[in-house]
């Protein structure tokens, strides 16, 4: 299961190790990067993941952004009321490749541009872990 964490809204994926196949799920509301956690709770006990993936915003040049750090201390939140492996993933340029994908697909809305971008980021984490 892959976040892709914003301070407003954070968008949820899944997906699976055999098929190596990522799914948008659902966008969360936040509130200064702060989700409802029951809504969180809920999702990972329906969906059962063994390891959780975060997206880590950086600069281009590979430089860490303010966001940066707050989305750290969600995997840290993540893993503590969890108790689940917590990777963090590179996801420079994900969200204007998420915004390419939304408006290639007619049904698409601006929520989910943000499940979208936690869809890519989990495909990622997938596709490296194939190669490792």
């Amino acid at each position: 299961m892959a976040f892709d964490f914003g301070y407003k809204r954070i968008g949820v994926a899944v997906g699976q190790s055999v098929t190596r196949m990522a799914s948008p799920l659902a966008t969360l509301a936040a509130r200064d990067g702060q989700p409802d956690w029951d809504e969180v709770e809920h999702i990972i006990t329906t969906w059962q993941p063994a390891a959780l993936v975060v997206g880590l915003p950086c600069h281009l040049d590979g430089t860490e952004q303010n966001i940066t750090t707050e989305a750290r201390r969600f995997a840290r939140r993540l893993q503590g009321r969890y108790g689940l492996p917590v990777h963090l993933v590179d996801e420079r340029l994900t969200s204007y490749e998420a915004e390419r994908l939304a408006k290639e697909q007619p049904r698409c809305n601006t929520d989910d541009v943000d499940q979208i971008a936690a869809q890519i980021i989990l495909q990622n984490w997938l596709d490296q872990r194939e190669k490792h």
